[in-house]
């Protein structure tokens, strides 16, 4: 990959590429989006993407918009989603869809008709939940019975959650349903989320962590004990392990950096 420094394999948790800094990670992560997206729509005539909220996303967006990013993708053949959401309207800056349609997909000329934000308007968290999973069930091809996306980006906090599967939640062990709203003591908020099937399900599944504050977390995310309850983003283990796109200074505390 494009600036890769160091790749780890961790083997089901996950193969690790480290980049540089922020910079080089933004370029990283719109390499893959665009690799993923192209095989995709080279395969079956389309592609379905999952989001997600933060600020190395941001980056990545606003390289997608440029010269040079923005004609390699056939962007009216991608279905874009988002793996969690506030509870927040889409003018919102907390708005995860909001922020990525601002950034980028409302200048690439993504077809409206393909962008899928979760319905904060006029229903319940519950209900707009369950409409997003018939949504996901009615675009996304099945994969052993359950919608397996393209590529899904995700994120990781510094306390391990991942989407909104927080620690301490019950959404982590949640087996049934695919798409979920539950209210997070954390943030003291109700959220909307995939949840580990749907996620696990994806057929490129690709975390980005950048910057110091994810050191130690990530680490113990790749090389401690499993705790799903603790830490969250351990419970995403796609067929194959997810790749993990770093900077040089969310994997310094690997063991496994030699780089």
């Amino acid at each position: 990959m494009t600036d890769a420094l160091n790749t780890i394999d961790y083997g089901e948790r996950g193969r690790v590429r480290i980049v540089e800094d922020s910079e080089a990670l933004a370029r990283a992560a719109a390499e893959f989006v665009i690799d993923s997206a192209r095989e995709a729509v080279d395969r079956k005539g389309c592609a379905t993407i999952v989001l997600s909220g933060g600020s190395t996303p941001k980056q990545m967006g606003r390289l997608l918009a440029q010269d040079g990013y923005q004609e390699r993708i056939s962007w009216d053949k991608v279905h874009f989603f988002w793996g969690d959401e506030r509870w927040v309207p889409l003018e919102s800056p907390d708005s995860n869809a909001g922020e990525a349609k601002r950034a980028f997909l409302d200048h690439v000329g993504v077809p409206s008709a393909n962008v899928h934000p979760f319905d904060v308007s006029s229903i319940s968290p519950a209900q707009a939940a369950t409409r997003y999973e018939s949504l996901v069930r009615s675009i996304t091809e099945p994969n052993a019975g359950i919608p397996a996306f393209d590529l899904i980006l995700l994120g990781m906090g510094d306390d391990g959650h991942t989407a909104s599967l927080f620690p301490g939640t019950d959404a982590v062990h949640e087996k049934d349903r695919l798409v979920i709203s539950h209210y997070v003591p954390a943030v003291n908020a109700d959220r909307l989320t995939m949840t580990p099937p749907l996620l696990n399900a994806g057929r490129n599944v690709a975390f980005l962590a950048a910057g110091s504050g994810k050191a130690d977390r990530l680490a113990e995310v790749l090389e401690g004990p499993v705790n799903i309850d603790r830490l969250p983003a351990q419970a995403i283990r796609p067929a194959g392990g997810p790749t993990w796109i770093v900077d040089r200074a969310a994997a310094a505390s690997l063991a496994k950096q030699t780089g």
